[in-house]
């Protein structure tokens, strides 16, 4: 069995969530800015892309060393065991990025990074005119930090973020790999009632409905790995059966989104659909200050309109207002808001019981936990 360092990607704050993850699935990992690097073997990428609901993707390191000048940055990748991973008819195109480095060219770093190994190859391989690159894809990347190269391929292709069900989507759409976060900082669980006030295309309901019927959020699209003959169908046909096995299609749920505009309402009944959720999740259309329920201790989670733009802040603070006011009075209730609105707690009006920053793409926000009363500790 060959073993091979792998590293799940996160957005910054999400790290912990993803080492979590990772030591669910029985990886031990070195959690790290961005990342969390961890060991493993050829099922071990298939398990991680199929079921890392909060990681960015998954990569393999090939290898890290310090590189000032080009010259050390081509004996240094060309040093590389290049052939342990991509076969001689290999298509591996180079990306590049270079933050706080010597070489900060990164068109020149992807150039020599790709020389390097092509050299490498045509050695192990006895090629003496040129590599033909008509074979599986292999994306490459050199990533210069400090003067530090790492060399990684990237095993998931299209981000983990897109599952595959999302056939439409409004104007500001939140990751599903955040959404999900959002889910697991919670203390929700899938026999308490959940509730998206805001939900938009419908990623947060539908990513608490994969959670809480416990199904592989790979499970409905590909990966790039899967083309690699090194891997192989059947360590994939084993995850894709380990993830059919692991979900819970029984769990009952009670799981609503509402959104005020009745367009977003339909999208996300057809994105729940395409999900094959489209019986477990209620989608209808409300204003938030419009919200009640006669059911205990549920969780709301929300991502409502931040007031980026000047113009809308006084419509957004007013509807924070309503949105303090329609929730006062649900005390088993547990309230969960991702804002950038640095005043939110103030037109809310209570204080947050925990705040935790977080990244909406490139916006900075906190998310505003209110913990509601717990429920009685069941006796029997």
């Amino acid at each position: 069995m060959t073993t091979y360092t792998l590293m799940a990607t996160a957005a910054m704050g999400l790290e912990a969530l993803v080492a979590n993850e990772v030591k669910a699935l029985g990886y031990e990992g070195k959690t790290e800015n961005g990342r969390v690097v961890f060991k493993g073997d050829a099922t071990a990428i298939a398990r991680c892309n199929m079921w890392l609901r909060t990681a960015d993707r998954v990569k393999i390191v090939v290898g890290e060393f310090k590189a000032k000048t080009f010259d050390e940055l081509f004996e240094g990748v060309k040093a590389l065991p290049w052939e342990r991973y991509l076969p001689e008819d290999a298509e591996f195109p180079v990306q590049g990025k270079s933050v706080k480095s010597t070489l900060f060219s990164v068109s020149d770093c992807q150039a020599i990074t790709k020389k390097a190994i092509v050299d490498r190859l045509k050695g192990k391989y006895k090629v003496s005119t040129w590599l033909q690159e008509t074979g599986p894809l292999f994306k490459v990347e050199v990533s210069l930090l400090k003067d530090k190269a790492t060399l990684t391929i990237d095993t998931s292709g299209a981000g983990l973020h897109k599952r595959g069900y999302r056939i439409a989507q409004g104007g500001a759409p939140i990751k599903e790999t955040l959404a999900a976060a959002l889910i697991q900082l919670t203390n929700w669980h899938p026999d308490r009632p959940f509730v998206d006030p805001f939900c938009g295309s419908g990623t947060i309901p539908i990513e608490a409905a994969l959670i809480g019927q416990n199904i592989a959020p790979g499970f409905n699209r590909e990966f790039l790995s899967e083309t690699w003959p090194w891997i192989g169908d059947e360590v994939w046909e084993h995850v894709r059966v380990e993830a059919e096995d692991r979900a819970n299609y029984d769990q009952p749920l009670d799981i609503q989104g509402s959104d005020i505009d009745h367009k977003m309402v339909d999208i996300s009944r057809q994105n729940a659909f395409e999900a094959g959720l489209g019986d477990l999740v209620q989608f209808k259309q409300m204003n938030v200050k419009d919200f009640s329920s006669s059911k205990e201790y549920g969780v709301i989670v929300g991502n409502p309109p931040y007031g980026e733009r000047l113009g809308d802040r006084p419509g957004v603070e007013k509807m924070y207002q309503e949105m303090g006011q329609a929730f006062a009075d649900y005390a088993t209730w547990s309230i969960y808001i991702l804002t950038s609105h640095e005043g939110f707690e103030d037109f809310y009006g209570k204080k947050a019981t925990k705040k935790r920053k977080l990244f909406n793409g490139f916006i900075r926000t906190d998310y505003y936990q209110y913990w509601g009363q717990r429920p009685p500790r069941n006796t029997d």
